[in-house]
Formats: structure tokens, C-alpha cells, sequence
């Protein structure tokens, strides 16, 4: 009997993905384990397995069309089994994103006495606006409304005054500009989803940030001496190759566990205190960013952080992490040093409650003891969450930082 193939859920909001590649084509015979089709998300693109043996036929979602999570998109016949005609392709069409809120699909407000599920950017421009969430149709997933629901609502309602200035369009925007004189770059789901939550974060997360120099003479000597000992594996390469990240990466664990108060992420509600130091780092891709998860980084030597850190980039820059390798995290670091930035600040990823921004190192003459002397430094802003990290306790998690880094050798105490 021939086996459907189905569309998974690969990521925890995940209604609907697109297929962006087909590893087999109509009739070629596939084996069960080996990858059949990559499926691609707002977050990433995945390699799907063969469920099982056999032949693959009626494939009914081709490359670049979307299907819904848990639809069939293909079928597995065994040798000989006669094919049964394909079903029809009309659930399966592409999904396009919203242009707007009245394009969104129309879904059912929530009933009387129902908190309703929303957004909190969504509640506070309800709030400000004078709209009752109930009353407003929510298309995000699973009914919950979002700000743009809120927006379209109330472009809908009448105004007792001028109509406040039109929105941003790509067509009003381009009329500003000669024709000819720009190419334009569709927004794909990675710069979107980018978008979205860093918009709601900066609006809804009230930030405050602290700073602090570091002087890293000291670990820019261990690093030399540590890299130069490395042993050397069966190709004469060094094992390891530690870099200035890794050491940053590590502080950060450690500072976490000396100042727990800090390593909280906010949820809603409450406020989940972290045992583990579970730490993002940002990795440039093309069109945006991912965030893998270093966890336990407590528990981790230097080598074995460089290492994990390598091969976690590599998947990003590949964009074959699986949703456990970049969901989740205490904190996260953004290390702009190697673009030659001194210094900038980082906005919040929710639910975390903290980000470090480091930047590059430079050469500054210091006095001591009343004479000039140069020095290597860097500098280093914690941006936190109000809600879930005071202002002592953030400059203690930094003091912290900065103790480890100026002394790196009580990172392996």
C-alpha cells in the first residue's frame, strides 16, 4: 500500500512550509532514510527523510509552493503497486505572506468571557486605540491577534479627526526615487520574522544598557600560549584554534552562575531563573542572522566551546539548524569586533531578558601609575529587560564579565 509523504512540523509555530527542493523527481526510486525534499521556514531550511522504500510518485507540491503542516505531498508506491490518481492540488496552493490587514484570513473573534490570545504589542495598541480585543479577528496562529490585526481594526473605525498619515507602501516609497535608479529585493520569511520581533522587542521591552572597557592583555597572551600548545591531529592540523569569542563566550557562562539573578529569561506572568548558562551567538547569514545555542557553557572547556561554535556556524551559514539548536538560550552575544565596530547596542531577543555587544579590540594608551601606558581594550554593553533584571544586577553581571575576561585564568577555577 503506498506510504504518504508528509509535510512535518519542523518549528514550534509552524502552520505551513515551503518546499524549496526536491532531491527526487517523479519515478525514481528512493530509500527510506535518505533525504527526499528540503523544506524551508521563516527560521530555516531542513532536510526531510523517506519515510520508506519504494518508487515516489504524484508529487503534488512542486519547489517554491507552500503546503499546510501534516498534508500529504507526495506518495511512496512499492515495486509494481499500481498508482492511484493524485488528489486534488487546491489545499496545497502557496501560501503567500499578509500584504495587509485586510488580506489577513478572517477568523473568528473570541467568545463572550474568553480572555482573548494576542500579542502583547497587540493589547497595549488596543489598549491606546479604545478596542475591545474580543472584537477583533485574530490571524496570527491558532486565532491569536497581532498588531496588525489591531491596526487594520482600526483603520475600520471611525475617526472623529484627520486620518493620520498613510502607511510606508513599497509603491509610495519607490515614487519617492527616479525609476531605474533601484533594484528591488522581495522580503523573504527569514528578514520578516527578523522584522517583527525585533520591532514588537524594541517597542514592548523597556531597555536600558550598561558599558564597561575591558582590558584584555591578559587573555590575548593565554589565547597565544594556549593556541600554541595545541596538540596536532592525524592531518598535522591543531586540534584547536581558540579565538577571542570563545573566551567571551565562556566569561559569560561563568558570570552567569556567580550572578544568577541575572540569568533569567521574562515570561509574561513570571520569571523562569535559569540553572544552566545556555548562551546564543549571533551568526551573520546572507539576508539575516540565526542565533545558535551553546547550552551548559558552565560545564564546558574553551576547546570544546570553540569547537561546538564552529560547527553550529557552519550549520547556520547552511541554514540547516534544526529548531533545538537555536530556540531557547539565557542570553545572547552579538560580537560585531571583527567589522572593526568599538561599540554599539544590541536589542533584546524575547523572552531572553539580556545581550552583550562586544566590540573590537584597539590599542589605547592608559596612565599607570602616572605614566602612559598602551593597552589592549574592549568594550562590552549589556542591554536588559527592566521587567525581569534591575540596574544592580545587570552591573553586577557586567563587574563579573569583566573580573573573567581581565583575569581569564578564573574561567577554569
Amino acid at each position: 500500500m503506498a506510504v504518504e509523504v508528509i509535510l512535518p512540523r519542523v518549528d514550534m509555530d509552524m502552520a505551513a512550509g515551503k518546499i524549496s527542493r526536491w532531491h527526487h523527481k517523479e519515478g525514481d526510486r528512493v530509500a527510506r532514510g535518505a533525504a527526499l525534499f528540503e523544506i524551508e521556514t521563516d527560521k530555516a531550511a531542513m532536510e526531510i527523510d523517506s519515510p520508506a522504500d519504494g518508487i515516489l510518485r504524484n508529487i503534488i507540491v512542486s519547489e517554491g509552493n507552500s503546503a499546510p503542516v501534516g498534508s500529504a505531498v507526495a506518495w511512496i508506491y512499492a515495486e509494481g503497486e499500481a498508482v492511484t490518481p493524485a488528489p486534488s492540488v487546491q489545499a496545497v496552493a502557496p501560501i503567500p505572506a499578509p500584504a495587509s490587514a485586510a488580506a489577513m484570513p478572517a477568523i473568528a473573534p473570541a467568545s463572550q468571557g474568553e480572555t482573548p490570545r494576542a500579542t502583547p504589542l497587540a493589547r497595549r495598541l488596543a489598549r491606546q486605540a479604545g478596542l475591545a480585543l474580543g472584537a477583533i479577528p485574530g490571524s496570527g496562529p491558532h486565532g491569536r491577534i497581532v498588531a496588525a490585526d489591531v491596526r487594520g481594526a482600526c483603520d475600520a473605525k471611525p475617526l472623529p479627526s484627520a486620518a493620520p498619515a498613510p502607511a510606508l507602501t513599497s509603491g509610495s516609497v519607490q515614487a519617492l526615487h527616479a525609476p531605474g535608479s533601484f533594484d528591488v529585493v522581495p522580503i523573504d520569511g527569514m528578514r520578516r520574522t527578523i522584522a517583527a520581533r525585533l520591532t514588537e522587542s524594541k517597542q514592548t521591552v523597556p531597555h536600558f544598557y550598561l558599558s564597561v572597557t575591558c582590558g584584555i592583555g591578559t587573555l590575548l597572551a593565554m589565547r597565544e600560549r594556549l593556541n600554541a600548545a595545541a596538540p596536532k591531529g592525524a592531518d598535522g592540523n591543531p586540534l584547536w584554534k581558540l579565538s577571542i569569542n570563545d573566551f567571551i563566550i565562556k566569561a559569560m557562562g561563568a558570570a552567569l552562575q556567580k550572578v544568577p539573578a541575572a540569568n533569567v529569561t521574562w515570561a509574561g506572568d513570571s520569571i523562569l531563573l535559569h540553572r544552566c548558562s545556555d548562551i546564543g551567538v549571533a551568526v551573520a547569514v546572507e539576508g539575516g542572522l540565526f542565533t545558535p545555542v551553546i547550552r551548559n557553557v558552565e560545564t564546558k572547556g574553551l576547546a570544546a566551546i570553540s569547537a561546538e561554535m564552529k560547527q553550529l556556524a557552519a550549520r547556520a551559514r547552511a541554514r540547516k539548524l534544526a529548531p533545538s539548536e537555536y530556540q531557547g538560550g539565557t542570553t545572547a552575544i552579538s560580537n560585531l569586533g571583527m567589522h572593526g565596530i568599538e561599540q554599539f547596542t544590541a536589542i533584546i531577543n524575547p523572552p531572553q531578558a539580556t545581550i552583550l555587544a562586544v566590540g573590537a579590540v584597539v590599542e589605547r594608551f592608559v596612565p599607570v601609575k602616572g605614566q602612559p601606558v598602551l593597552a589592549s581594550q574592549m568594550n562590552c554593553t549589556l542591554s536588559c529587560d527592566h521587567r525581569a533584571v534591575d540596574g544592580a544586577v545587570g552591573a553586577e553581571l557586567l563587574q563579573a564579565l569583566q573580573t573573567l575576561i581581565e583575569d581569564p585564568m578564573l574561567m577554569l577555577a
